[in-house]
């Protein structure tokens, strides 16, 4: 075949992975409405389930040790979820890059990777700053280690189902020893417990501990929280089609076009962290 100028062909589309924040199935995720846009801002809570029910001995049967005298009364706390505002932007010399291929660009980017951004946002401003540490003194626990360890605290505090978030690149060593299974019925990767599971690229990214650690070389944070609740706004593109003109700065005739959205993503009761080995 005689040599030529290279054929302009369109980009390789690209799919989200399945088990990410926003395709997981204990995920419930809302995209605003118009009327609703105020809770972009943030919204709080009261906490449902952070306080145990509990039993009450048969008052015909004899005591017994640490039987309680008196029941218990809880107050539930005020919860809140902060917004994170995730972006893509797109650049190049503008005689080559019109603005509707600029836009097309960021949106396509936001679009892929915004799951990538949710998780990394959301360990960085939640789970890494309220997450109660489980990692022994020893150090890191293999991962089935990991899990139990963090579900044993969730069940402490939280008599629901809790969400694992899993980085990616530990995500393979769960299959080892069979500690997630897809569950047919309940939908998603399942613990044994009922626990399920987010597998997250952003989390992998980070690898981010309590108060900001980051994991120890070879080794991987993992955390797991209540539920999750994600609020999600409409996707803003900057500047929009009645400013085309201004994505393109004249001291440089590059152009620049930014898509970018807000969410709140909201948890319940205790937050717990292991970190564990990347290593069968």
């Amino acid at each position: 075949m005689p040599a030529g100028l290279r054929q302009v062909v369109p980009g390789i589309p690209g799919t989200p992975l399945p088990r990410g924040i926003l395709g997981a199935s204990c995920t419930n995720v809302t995209d605003v409405t118009e009327d609703e846009i105020h809770q972009l801002n943030g919204v709080e809570w009261l906490s449902i389930g952070c306080c145990p029910a509990r039993d009450w001995p048969d008052p015909c049967e004899d005591p017994q040790p640490g039987d309680p005298t008196q029941k218990e009364f809880c107050r539930p706390s005020t919860e809140h979820a902060a917004p994170i505002t995730i972006y893509a932007g797109a650049e190049c010399s503008a005689p080559g890059f019109s603005y509707a291929e600029a836009r097309g660009q960021a949106l396509a980017s936001l679009a892929l990777g915004e799951q990538h951004a949710i998780e990394a946002g959301f360990m960085r401003t939640k789970l890494s700053v309220e997450a109660v540490d489980t990692t022994p003194a020893e150090g890191p626990l293999n991962i089935a280690q990991g899990v139990a360890a963090l579900e044993g605290c969730l069940a402490e505090n939280y008599g629901g189902v809790g969400t694992l978030h899993i980085p990616v690149g530990v995500a393979a060593l769960l299959g080892c020893c069979n500690v997630l299974h897809d569950d047919p019925v309940a939908g998603g990767l399942r613990t044994m417990a009922g626990n399920c599971a987010v597998i997250g690229a952003g989390y992998s990214y980070l690898n981010l501990g309590p108060g900001g650690i980051p994991a120890e070389p070879g080794a991987a944070w993992l955390y797991i929280t209540g539920p999750l609740a994600i609020r999600r706004g409409p996707v803003d593109v900057i500047p929009d089609r009645s400013r085309a003109s201004a994505s393109v700065n004249i001291k440089n005739n590059d152009r620049r076009v930014l898509a970018e959205r807000t969410v709140v993503v909201g948890t319940t009761c205790t937050i717990c962290a292991v970190q564990v080995r990347a290593s069968p």
